[in-house]
């Protein structure tokens, strides 16, 4: 009898399966192997900004590191950088330039990020706003008790809203660059304290060794600079703040902050219920160019009585391209307070 010939499909397939299967572990491999010995982990970080650099050991938000230059007298300014994967207070260089001539200055690393603590944990809201609390409080001590005025870019409006909320004691004025939350995506009224944590997306990204070759993969040079290209709008990037991106990514620790933040736990669910609830005098600038340009529900904000707003022709980091104007606004706000 004859024998039934086998069909060359089945056989094919399992074959072809078996060689993707191979080819995919090689890749990985070759990936892995990529990331451990051809990415430098330990660039020279220097300091993002002239003057002190300085470290606060905190109960909860570890070791935190803050720039400060009080030569010139006046109300302190506190600059809070924003939220990314190469985050740093290299964010707020200019205005941290300019002001440091003209009143005591000062500008935050939040936890994680350039010379702050960057260990293996879920970094939160609250985390945030417990560096701003110690930095904010060590700056009054100096100062005499002083309420300050504060800064923030993006994300971490969000968390100095929070902090002056708790501690009005502590402020004067609050001022919001290209803050996150007035868009339908970010904004909420949700319970306090309350984050958006994907813990099962969290876990399978900051998880070595494929964590760290991943994050080395987001922050290449290529790939650093596509992100500030959608910053600015344009291609005209600052090439400084990218040099900086590159070293401060390529630190020990530097990918847990950012896996937080890509796994939510970084974005609060009450962000417009904390901005509602602002008493203080804020003042908000915003770009019209980028990515990030969606302010739809700013203007009933700007009806507030403590409110004013602004639009300005730039992308998401205004200071950057127009100081000058930026500064004459704000210097122009903070006068009406006196």
């Amino acid at each position: 009898m004859a024998r039934r010939p086998h069909s060359i499909g089945p056989v094919l397939a399992r074959g072809a399966a078996k060689g993707l299967g191979i080819a995919a572990l090689g890749g990985a491999a070759a990936w892995l192997a990529w990331s451990r010995l051809a990415v430098p982990h330990r660039v020279p970080l220097h300091p993002a900004l002239p003057g002190r650099r300085e470290d606060l050991d905190t109960a909860r938000a570890g070791r935190v590191s803050f720039y400060g230059d009080d030569a010139a007298a006046g109300v302190p300014l506190l600059l809070v950088h924003s939220i990314n994967a190469a985050a740093s207070a290299y964010e707020v260089r200019p205005l941290y330039g300019v002001y440091r001539r003209e009143r005591p200055v000062y500008a935050l690393d939040l936890p994680g990020f350039g010379f702050s603590e960057r260990s293996r944990r879920a970094y939160t809201p609250g985390l945030m706003v417990e560096a701003i609390h110690a930095a904010a409080g060590e700056i009054r001590r100096r100062h005499g008790g002083v309420r300050i005025d504060a800064l923030g870019l993006s994300l971490s409006c969000a968390y100095l809203a929070r902090a002056a909320l708790e501690r009005a004691q502590d402020y004067r004025s609050l001022a919001l660059i290209s803050p996150a939350g007035f868009d339908a995506r970010l904004s909420g009224r949700g319970a306090p304290d309350g984050d958006r944590r994907r813990p099962t997306t969290r876990a399978l990204l900051d998880a070595p060794p494929h964590g760290r070759a991943l994050f080395d993969a987001l922050t290449s040079r290529p790939s650093l600079r596509f992100f500030l290209e959608k910053t600015w709008g344009s291609p005209e990037i600052d090439e400084g703040l990218l040099d900086y991106d590159y070293a401060t990514t390529h630190q020990p620790g530097a990918e847990h902050a950012p896996f937080s933040f890509v796994s939510g736990y970084l974005f609060p669910t009450d962000t417009t219920r904390l901005y509602e609830a602002l008493w203080l005098p804020v003042l908000m600038l915003h770009g019209e160019r980028g990515d990030f340009v969606d302010y739809r529900d700013a203007p009933r904000f700007a009806a507030r009585p403590n409110w004013q707003i602004a639009a300005l022709p730039t992308g998401a980091f205004p200071h950057f391209e127009r100081l000058g104007e930026v500064r004459a606004r704000y210097d122009a706000f903070l006068a009406e307070l006196a």
